[in-house]
């Protein structure tokens, strides 16, 4: 009845985003790519945190 998702594909992709959003600030460089790069970070750790979660 219920579909049951795989969150180890869900932070992986949470994951890879976090990476290209912290490549992309890194280019932008100074204040404004400083603001992403923080951005792209959290998204590494949440999606980090997302793979270990216990159920």
């Amino acid at each position: 009845m219920f579909i049951k998702k795989r969150p180890t594909v869900n932070s992986k992709l949470i994951v890879g985003l976090g990476a290209l959003v912290t490549t992309v600030g890194k280019l932008i460089g100074g204040r404004v790519g400083s603001g992403i790069v923080g951005f792209g970070l959290a998204h590494i750790f949440l999606g980090t945190l997302a793979k270990y979660k216990v159920r």
